[in-house]
């Protein structure tokens, strides 16, 4: 069995979780921030961090590692692209999202569930806009290259990553514009309709609705990428 080191809050978590569901693998999940799961999180990953996947005696940690573990390992319904270049493509604009967008949205989200006794800087969530807009136009540009609401044909690394992301723009105070870019839209309508988004989707929702009174987290002392 399967043992999934996951968080509701984590949207490199929540690629693994839809990567296991699109596979259909049975798994363990382990809440691993919370106070209880601390020291089971730590004997796995020194760091700390979420997601980790446990197999056997094999450890994976970081979320694109441990997807394509999976891929190798589970090579039924592949989350990766066949094609060499798609591939390529497909891990470009996974990079993206976990290296830009998620950074912005967490600067722009922190004062909203963690424990601050500071107010968040004045301008900042329009900042945040402008830096999506420059993200998105490149995007936008980058999905002109294929005609297929889903770029790859498929559910791939690429709507596992974006999902949690353009899901959470509207509930954080951000906007995707359609007709800027329709392309960019057009794609997240397209992850709307697969059931693997939207049962992320109502169990991110569930999770979230526990925020306010959940005192099982570490909300104060915030450890993020060293």
């Amino acid at each position: 069995m399967l043992t999934f080191f996951t968080n509701g809050f984590s949207p490199f978590a929540r690629k693994v979780a839809m990567a296991l569901e699109y596979k259909g693998l049975a798994h363990q999940s382990v809440d691993g921030l919370t106070h209880a799961n601390r020291e089971r999180l730590l004997a796995v990953n020194a760091r700390a961090e979420v997601p980790v996947l446990v197999d056997g005696d094999i450890v994976v940690v970081n979320s694109s590692d441990i997807v394509d573990y999976l891929d190798r390992k589970y090579p039924e319904r592949p989350i990766y692209p066949a094609d060499l270049k798609a591939r390529v493509d497909a891990r470009a604009l996974e990079r993206l999202a976990d290296v830009r967008i998620d950074a912005i949205l967490l600067d722009c989200s922190i004062w909203t569930w963690a424990d601050r006794k500071d107010t968040a800087p004045p301008g900042l969530m329009e900042a945040g806009q402008r830096d999506l807009e420059k993200i998105f136009a490149r995007l936008d540009e980058a999905l002109s290259n294929y005609a297929s609401p889903l770029p790859f044909g498929h559910l791939t690394i690429a709507e596992f990553t974006y999902w949690p992301h353009l899901a959470a723009l509207r509930p954080l105070g951000f906007k995707l514009d359609a007709e800027k870019f329709p392309r960019v839209s057009a794609w997240f309508q397209a992850m709307r309709r697969e059931p693997v988004c939207m049962n992320d989707a109502k169990r991110t929702a569930d999770f979230m609705r526990t925020i306010p009174t959940n005192t099982s987290f570490e909300r104060e002392k915030i450890f993020w990428r060293g």
